[in-house]
């Protein structure tokens, strides 16, 4: 007869002597070699880090000079009779810069406010801002005191820093109108290589696709800037005219960023197209879909946040093209929504003017600043826009 199991018997066995030193070795040992990779990857994310606050850092700071520094400015207006220490009348010629009352005038080391212009004749309060008035002969040059307003880089169209013209929106105008241009070209195409190489493509034409597409991406820009002046602006040209199309331009710049930027939308739109499960376009396929219609309406919704942050990292890298636009679309500031037109982009710009007899520390030099910290924010607000559609229409599968 079979014996009932007591209480006793099914007691767990006791915990032997050994117990203790078998989970002292399951406790973690120290590795000196991954400690160092460890501290080697903390030290790079620091250096990172580091680096963009020292560029956020440069860019206020001189950009913080450019609004409240008082810069002298010329009005290429000169004297023409000698002005005594106490005189608060002097005369000046009426070629140059026009001045009003309330302007600060200087001459030599002496500051001067105006109070009433009349005609050649300027009535001033000598000895401004701490100065000493002092005798000034015929011929002395006059200038202006100048302080670019934030009202004023935001509100107006004209950018000349020579002439006192700080309206920013010719620059931002030109870089909008090449990277919308870029992107209309690049979106589309991007895309539908994507889908050719995540559903359609096999593996082997996968292996060489790819390849030939990143090579896009590694030709030098400057390359792309010359193709675009010497084919595309021709081509252009040929097709809507020549008294349309000027020779710099938007639009040629525009297409070459396009064409710049395809194997950045394509490579990442692949991988989150590829990173969608398959049993997703099985199940599409037991509905009786195509392979398009399975690509088109239930892939590439799965992958939206992927795609999206493609699209969004490749408008950032067109606004930010700097050789194409110095080359193709123009060498000067302006305001129009004509793409056939020559008009110079934030990055032109900068080129341009860094690149010639700029004096340091003068006003077209932190002029620059400004811009480029216009155009760190304009880009820092697309990065912060990918990531938050990433987190928003992730789709995550098990």
């Amino acid at each position: 007869m079979t014996q009932p199991i007591t209480q006793s018997s099914a007691r767990p066995a006791a915990r032997t002597p050994d117990a203790p030193l078998a989970q002292e070795g399951l406790r973690r040992r120290p590795r000196v070699g991954e400690s160092l990779i460890q501290a080697l990857l903390l030290l790079c994310g620091v250096l990172s880090i580091l680096t963009t606050l020292g560029i956020v850092y440069e860019l206020g700071s001189e950009s913080l000079l450019f609004f409240t520094r008082q810069q002298w400015v010329e009005t290429n207006k000169t004297l023409t009779a000698d002005l005594a220490a106490g005189s608060e009348m002097l005369t000046v010629t009426r070629a140059g810069g026009e001045v009003h009352p309330g302007e600060t005038l200087r001459l030599g080391s002496e500051a001067l406010t105006v109070t009433a212009v009349t005609g050649s004749t300027l009535t001033v309060v000598r000895g401004a801002q701490g100065t000493t008035p002092l005798a000034h002969g015929a011929g002395a040059d006059l200038y202006k005191a100048r302080r670019v307003t934030l009202r004023e880089f935001v509100g107006k169209v004209e950018w000349n820093p020579q002439i006192g013209k700080f309206g920013i929106w010719s620059l931002v105008s030109a870089t909008l109108m090449t990277s919308l241009i870029a992107l209309v070209v690049a979106l589309p195409l991007g895309l539908a290589v994507a889908i050719y190489l995540s559903e359609y493509a096999g593996a082997r034409a996968r292996q060489v696709l790819k390849p030939l597409l990143e090579v896009l991406a590694g030709v030098p820009t400057v390359v792309y800037g010359y193709f675009a002046l010497t084919m595309m602006t021709p081509l252009l040209r040929a097709i809507f005219g020549q008294n349309t199309v000027e020779i710099y331009n938007t639009a040629s710049a525009g297409l070459v960023i396009g064409i710049l930027i395809i194997p950045l939308v394509s490579s990442m739109s692949e991988d989150a197209l590829s990173a969608v499960p398959r049993s997703l376009r099985e199940a599409a396929y037991a509905l009786g879909a195509t392979r398009l219609e399975t690509a088109i309406k239930v892939v590439v919704p799965a992958a939206l946040s992927g795609v999206a942050a493609a699209f969004i990292l490749a408008a950032s890298r067109a606004i930010g093209e700097t050789m194409i636009v110095a080359i193709a679309a123009g060498a000067g500031p302006n305001f129009t929504i004509n793409p056939f037109r020559a008009a110079e982009t934030m990055t032109g710009h900068i080129v341009r003017i860094s690149g010639g007899d700029l004096s340091y520390d003068s006003l077209d030099y932190n002029s620059l600043f400004a811009i480029g910290l216009v155009l760190f924010g304009m880009t820092l607000s697309l990065n912060i826009l990918s990531q938050r559609i990433v987190r928003r229409f992730r789709e995550v599968y098990e």
